[in-house]
């Protein structure tokens, strides 16, 4: 178990590095659509190339994260359920819904994504609109994007199972610091003087 352990940090140190370099797409496509509307409006022009590196950006960044947003477990929960279960009962949920749930349609996406690019890839195919892109590093993003997911949740899997076997402390509750939206209340009572 503790090699897999060890795999599971390999994974983890993975995603947090994709996760962080997606910070950089995020900002590429910022300016990227800045720059659009600004030559669009005082050059009264316009490139749909620049619009289509948005949209690939924007995919980029949705689907490299997915895993990264496993790894902080900030995807999306029924909590209203698991709220009222031990940390042993929500760690059953996660191995049993990673097991069941994420790793089939994760697995069944990818390998279903792989063909649709590899015909992209071979055809050459472009974008139907004037001046567009070519498509297969779009169509790439996906499988890419659906193992990096399979990964993770490997990773989430070790981790679950070293918890209920008393191997590990419980991995969600990580301390990762008060949320921007958590910064923000705070600074509001701080400014109304309700806090300190």
């Amino acid at each position: 178990m503790k090699a897999l352990l060890k795999l599971s940090g390999l994974i983890d140190a993975m995603s947090e590095r994709i996760g962080r370099l997606s910070y950089w797409m995020i900002l590429i496509a910022v300016l990227v659509s800045a720059g659009n509307a600004t030559v669009r409006y005082v050059f009264d022009t316009s490139s749909n190339a620049w619009l289509e590196i948005q949209w690939y950006l924007f995919s980029a960044v949705f689907l490299f994260c997915a895993g990264y947003t496993l790894l902080h477990n900030q995807h999306v929960r029924i909590d209203v359920v698991t709220s009222h279960l031990s940390r042993r009962g929500r760690a059953w949920i996660d191995l049993l819904g990673t097991l069941f749930f994420l790793l089939p349609m994760a697995i069944a996406i990818m390998w279903m994504s792989w063909p649709v690019f590899v015909q992209a890839y071979d055809l050459h195919e472009v974008s139907s609109n004037a001046g567009g892109l070519i498509v297969w590093p779009a169509r790439l993003m996906v499988p890419i994007g659906f193992f990096l997911l399979i990964v993770q949740g490997i990773s989430e899997l070790i981790k679950r199972v070293a918890f209920l076997l008393g191997m590990i402390p419980d991995p969600t509750e990580k301390d990762e610091g008060p949320t921007a939206e958590e910064q923000l209340a705070e600074a509001l009572r701080k400014e109304r003087g309700e806090i300190a």
